[in-house]
């Protein structure tokens, strides 16, 4: 396999033939607070940002479009560290990673490689995993589990893997899907590889193997998440891929040794299934999990010696794929298989009671005509104590989510594309919003949009 990193890393980054500038953004409001964004559910990795203020009102074409670059496929999220942003992304068929400058688009460096993938079921050909950026380092894995440590500042390879050949790892459904974690000193990523090879661990500067959680589950489109049991940190991992019959759930891992400290089944007993939403840990002792095909959500805790037991189970509130967000005592998230009938969901976290349930859907002017919308199977980004909700088809909402209501705060339809499934980045006042297939209004190819969210 070759490996390409066209031109020199530059101190000021150029534009380039696919970035179309718009204008400047605002500068930041005194006392504005701001993250980084440096995996794909954000600096805390629960789909929270802490980004104040944030304009909550807008013209019914949107907020103000700062530029917007051409991408090729895949569902990837940026990452974004200071002024640099890493999309990573299929283009021309090779997997190619690009740094740019998160306020004008400017390109700093490009790496690519060659990938062959083509999906079975006529989805994207693209990267499923988002760039993961620890400190001078991103880290990258592709449609076929080929995984590459880059430097930030410069796009030169540190180290690379082919995960799909040294540890025999099946295609499954949709290729690659499941983020890495950065725990301490390693880069943990639920390979599901063969001889029952799990959970993986490297050292992620030298990309050198830690360990192995061996299990029979496989991997999952699910993300590997950090949480504390019992005062002990864990890595948990929801496992569960392509499989006959089909099996996985969750395991609670030690992130320092790879011992397996808990094992606790949770998949839909149909072939076509997979898990795909990430845990969230809930209190100090328990963990949320859900899956959308058949056994819905369920709030287990772990005792002293890590033996689970279900406080509440609920098949009916069966998300997708979005993070569900916690906010004071309640999780919030959109229920159903389907992009047709899906509903926001809010539940009291400790008895698992329905607060309310409901369709998002609005009237919303475009092209000069009023139009009846819905986020159907939509993402949610909590910030600035309002909720960023990116609809499938290309509809940007601000709500006001409570256990009162959920309720429509603004509306605009960026674009007419199916696949919206990316998670929006916010990063300094800015927007990230990934449209990752072709507008079939205007016919505007796939793209990266950076949008001013910031309150002068």
């Amino acid at each position: 396999m070759s490996f390409w990193l066209f031109g020199d890393a530059l101190a000021s980054p150029l534009p380039f033939d696919r970035l179309t500038f718009h204008e400047n953004p605002a500068p930041l409001a005194k006392g504005a607070v701001t993250n980084d964004w440096p995996r794909f559910n954000g600096p805390t990795d629960n789909a929270i940002s802490v980004e104040k203020p944030l304009i909550k009102k807008w013209l019914p074409s949107g907020p103000t479009l700062l530029w917007e670059a051409e991408k090729g496929e895949g569902y990837s999220s940026p990452g974004i560290k200071g002024e640099r942003l890493v999309l990573f992304h299929r283009l021309n068929g090779k997997e190619t990673v690009e740094c740019l400058h998160r306020e004008s688009g400017k390109r700093y460096w490009s790496y690519e490689y060659p990938v062959e993938y083509r999906d079975r079921y006529g989805y994207s050909n693209g990267p499923r995993s988002s760039p993961v950026i620890d400190g001078e380092y991103v880290y990258l894995q592709g449609v076929t589990s080929w995984l590459t440590c880059l430097n930030l500042e410069t796009g030169k390879l540190i180290w690379n893997r082919n995960l799909s050949d040294e540890f025999s790892v099946p295609e499954y459904f949709f290729g690659k899907g499941s983020n890495p974690i950065i725990a301490e000193d390693k880069l943990i990523i639920n390979i599901g590889g063969s001889k029952d090879r799990c959970v993986v661990a490297f050292h992620k500067k030298t990309g050198k193997q830690a360990w192995i959680a061996k299990d029979s589950w496989g991997a999952s489109y699910s993300s590997p998440t950090l949480a504390r049991i019992h005062d002990k940190e864990v890595c948990l991992v929801l496992t569960g891929g392509e499989s006959r019959p089909p099996k996985g759930g969750l395991l609670v891992i030690d992130p320092k040794t790879g011992e397996k400290l808990a094992r606790f089944p949770w998949r839909a007993d149909k072939y076509e299934s997979a898990n795909a939403v990430p845990p969230v840990p809930v209190g100090m002792n328990r963990v949320f999990l859900s899956e959308c095909y058949e056994l819905g959500g369920v709030l287990v805790e772990f005792n002293e010696n890590f033996v689970p037991n279900i406080l509440w189970r609920k098949p009916d509130f069966n998300i997708h794929w979005m993070t569900p967000i916690l906010s004071d005592g309640h999780l919030y998230g959109v229920s159903g298989r389907h992009q047709q009938g899906a509903e926001m969901v809010c539940v009291k976290v400790d008895t698992g009671m329905e607060v309310w349930r409901k369709r998002i859907a609005w009237d919303q002017e475009y092209q000069g005509r009023r139009i009846r919308l819905e986020a159907f199977r939509a993402s949610l980004l909590r910030a600035d104590g309002h909720y960023l909700c990116l609809s499938e088809l290309g509809s940007l909402l601000w709500l006001d989510l409570s256990p009162k209501a959920g309720e429509v705060i603004s509306s605009a339809q960026l674009f007419f594309a199916s696949g919206t499934w990316t998670l929006p980045a916010v990063s300094g006042g800015l927007l990230y919003i990934m449209q990752n297939e072709t507008d079939r209004m205007s016919n505007t190819r796939s793209r990266i949009l950076c949008y001013d969210l910031r309150k002068k």
